[in-house]
């Protein structure tokens, strides 16, 4: 057996790409230090904003009579095939605490009984209402008002994607800040109120996002929050970290600087025009939330606009993820996808003259850290291992490598924890603790690696030419809050295949 093993040794050390990838070892290193120092500074530029943020909101988080003067909203709902969920969403939104809102829900074409469910439990009317097409989309079969809530209608039009059944949905709102919602979220009730604070604010903002939250593994009465949990299962829990990080110190260092790239498509609030002035949400990509931010981080600074773009730290959506690989893989590689489409469709922002921050710091870091940080840390994972066994490589490098590719994710992953709990801290019991803790550190053991895998096939199938048209994500799930009044505790189904925003 050892005969064989050197012999085999032996015709590896002889094959050229193998002498090649040695000579590429430092590269890998010192790409991996590079991404992991650049996400520590994120890491401390958020600790900083988030300490700002407690110390200036949480205590009173708005002054006597300033909810007098926050601004309408339209909420946009975007269904398709949503019959189970969609009725229990529409109740859920209307318990938002929120001086003046409206609910306009999309129903794009939908096969099952999605349209007569909401005419049945809300009273839906056709009524005569004009219908302006500032945004080009699919036929609209009609525009419906309930007859029981004064504030909800609906737009029945014809199949033609998340994107178009938004734009269809911006053209009929009233108001000129419109919230788009994915149907599977719960919002809290003051959720809304804290992510409109910024446009109270500062009359620069275009467009606010929040916090999305991990709810597997929460309770929900009544189609709101009632405690908080963590899943039982490890692949759930291990998104928990993933959404923490992504969140509290990924965008949350991006903000600041005014090089926020995305917003979640599962809650964020933009002002309609601005939105109507750049066409919209695009059809043709399937990461048509950050395609938005990205473009309107570029009109506004061709024009020369001084606006922002911002992110509220609060924990204000909660949305189900995948509990089985096949369905997270199918999300990961969709959303790599969508990160390649936006970023290339937008390529001219990157270091261009008016560029700021966004363009000289955020678009560079997006596409070498996140477009080809996976096709990198797949290829420098799998040269290491085979250079240590062919020997190649001496164990120190060997070591070295190890430490800033798992070390440096096990502290970022910690950081995340920490951040957390010394300022919302949400996972306050002992043991809920104990439980984050492993899960920061387990998941850079494989799940890390797994799904950077999933990410590299996905930049692989986006260059390669395999870019079919996703016009909405299926998604099949439990969703139990949605169908009972009673306290349940949210274990969505099997099969959450693509889900439908960036984390």
């Amino acid at each position: 057996m050892n005969g064989y093993w050197t012999t085999f040794v032996a015709q590896l050390q002889q094959v050229p790409w193998v002498h090649a990838a040695a000579s590429m070892q430092w590269i890998f290193l010192i790409y991996f230090l590079a991404i992991n120092l650049a996400y520590l500074i994120l890491n401390y530029i958020s600790a900083y904003q988030i300490v700002r943020y407690m110390r200036e909101y949480r205590a009173n988080y708005l002054p006597p009579g300033l909810r007098e003067y926050q601004p309408p909203v339209s909420i946009v709902l975007p269904a398709r095939n949503e019959e189970k969920s969609v009725v229990a969403s529409v109740h859920s939104l209307l318990k938002t605490n929120y001086p003046e809102f409206e609910i306009v829900v999309v129903n794009d074409g939908s096969s099952d009984r999605t349209r007569e469910a909401l005419i049945e439990a809300f009273g839906f009317v056709w009524v005569p209402e004009a219908y302006r097409a500032r945004l080009q989309t699919e036929q609209v079969r009609g525009v419906y008002a309930s007859a029981r809530y004064p504030n909800v209608r609906m737009v029945d039009k014809v199949n033609g994607g998340k994107a178009d059944a938004i734009n269809a949905g911006v053209n009929c709102v009233r108001y000129p800040l419109f919230c788009v919602v994915d149907a599977d979220c719960i919002l809290q009730p003051e959720s809304l109120s804290r992510v409109v604070r910024p446009f109270l604010e500062d009359r620069r903002v275009v467009a606010s996002g929040g916090v999305v939250r991990v709810l597997n593994g929460c309770k929900v009465t009544d189609g709101m929050l009632s405690k908080v949990g963590l899943p039982e299962r490890w692949l759930p829990g291990f998104q928990v970290i993933e959404y923490l990080r992504a969140f509290l110190f990924g965008r949350m260092g991006w903000s600041p600087m005014n090089a926020l790239l995305i917003i979640s498509g599962a809650f964020g609030v933009f002002y309609k025009e601005r939105v109507i002035a750049i066409g919209g949400y695009r059809d043709d990509t399937v990461g048509e939330d950050m395609d938005l931010v990205v473009r309107m981080h570029r009109n506004l600074r061709e024009e020369k606009h001084d606006y922002r773009i911002v992110f509220v730290p609060d924990p204000v959506c909660w949305t189900e993820v995948p509990t089985d690989l096949a369905s997270l893989r199918n999300q990961r590689v969709r959303w790599q996808r969508g990160l390649a489409e936006s970023l290339w469709s937008n390529i001219g922002l990157m270091f261009s003259r008016r560029g700021g921050a966004a363009g000289w710091v955020a678009f560079p870091f997006m596409l070498i850290f996140e477009f080809l940080g996976p096709v990198i840390e797949v290829v420098g994972y799998v040269s290491m291992i085979v250079l240590a066994l062919v020997g190649l490589v001496s164990l120190k490098v060997f070591l070295v490598f190890l430490v800033a590719a798992v070390g440096m994710g096990v502290l970022l992953s910690v950081n995340a924890m920490l951040l957390e709990e010394l300022s919302f801290g949400l996972y306050a019991r002992p043991m809920q603790q104990l439980r984050l803790f492993a899960m920061a550190v387990l998941e850079n053991f494989g799940y890390r690696q797994l799904n950077s895998c999933w990410r590299f096939y996905g930049t692989l199938t986006w260059l390669i030419g395999l870019r079919r048209r996703h016009r909405w994500g299926h998604v099949n799930r439990e969703g139990s809050w949605q169908h009972s009044p009673a306290e349940t505790t949210v274990m969505p189904a099997e099969q959450v295949a693509e889900g439908s925003s960036h984390p």
